[in-house]
């Protein structure tokens, strides 16, 4: 009688793939690129925050800001009993929202224009968008005043097709004309991460989208809108956090009638020599403005308007 016998030797499991070896120097060259970039960031953000921190905690400015001083929040306790400067913040707050929101619905379809319509021209389109910014500041500034004037541009054209009789007193000095400025100025560098955005779309989504039988609207509705919504989101934000502080435009535009939050900072800073004090209006923005993101990032999620 025969007997039968079984090998009791496992089969060989396959051999695990080699991990593929990182470029020699790889590493190195990371750390190189980001150790500048942190120190850089570190020098000029983080350190004068801290500083102005310091400040806000010194009852009077006087002295090196080295010495020994006992901290106190008598400055914030002062500006957070005071309801002026609180409605000042959030009408400083709306402005900013109402020059993002405008900013972002303007600069939107041009974005879309220089991503599906402009074709073989679009790099000439998007350097006369970027015409702008070769510019100072200033001086675009400066220019809009002077056509926003009661003898400029705007009034003179509608007053020679006799629409007017007596200049629009309310293009200039005041809020409204804070606002047309700040969104005249955004409209170009809000355009561009919503650009970046659109030309990430695959453009067979929308081929797709057009088989199944979704017309031009809803193609827009339901496949371009919600890929380009981080592009959006974050061109929102790039503007709408400058804008709280801003206190250059107020003052050349804005008159009396039209200052915001940062230019009340900027004269305890240059005026009345208080930096205690303005420090601590300034990191009651900062917190009031960090605030107000992270709600919104709780609000909106970006994930959801992807999926």
């Amino acid at each position: 009688m025969a007997v039968r016998t079984t090998s009791s030797i496992p089969a060989e499991r396959p051999a695990a793939p080699a991990k593929q070896a990182q470029p020699p120097g790889r590493g190195a060259a990371f750390w190189l690129l980001l150790i500048p970039s942190a120190v850089w960031l570190v020098l000029l953000l983080v350190l004068p925050v801290l500083l102005m921190l310091l400040y806000s905690m010194r009852a009077e400015t006087r002295g090196s800001l080295l010495e020994a001083f006992t901290p106190t929040l008598d400055h914030y306790a002062g500006l957070l009993a005071r309801g002026s400067y609180w409605r000042l913040l959030l009408t400083s707050g709306l402005v900013a929202l109402t020059v993002a929101a405008c900013a972002t619905l303007l600069a939107y379809p041009l974005a879309y224009f220089l991503a599906f319509r402009a074709g073989s021209r679009a790099g000439l389109y998007l350097v006369l968008l970027l015409v702008p910014f070769w510019t100072s500041y200033l001086l675009r500034v400066m220019a809009l005043k002077i056509m926003l004037g009661s003898s400029g541009v705007v009034n003179g054209a509608l007053a020679s097709l006799g629409l007017i009789d007596e200049p629009l007193t309310f293009l200039l000095y005041n809020r409204t004309a804070v606002t047309i400025t700040l969104i005249y100025v955004w409209i170009p560098f809000i355009a561009l991460p919503i650009l970046a955005a659109l030309q990430r779309i695959d453009l067979a989504l929308i081929e797709a989208a057009a088989d199944l039988g979704a017309p031009p609207r809803q193609q827009f509705w339901r496949v371009t809108l919600p890929l380009s919504a981080p592009g959006v989101l974050a061109g929102f934000f790039m503007v709408f956090i400058p804008t709280v502080g801003e206190y250059v435009t107020p003052a050349f535009v804005g008159g009396s009638s039209g200052l915001l939050y940062g230019n009340i900072v900027q004269d305890f800073f240059t005026k009345t020599a208080n930096w205690s004090l303005g420090s601590a209006m300034a990191m009651i923005m900062l917190a009031t403005t960090i605030l107000l993101v992270l709600l919104a990032a709780r609000l909106v999620d970006v994930r959801k308007l992807v999926g």
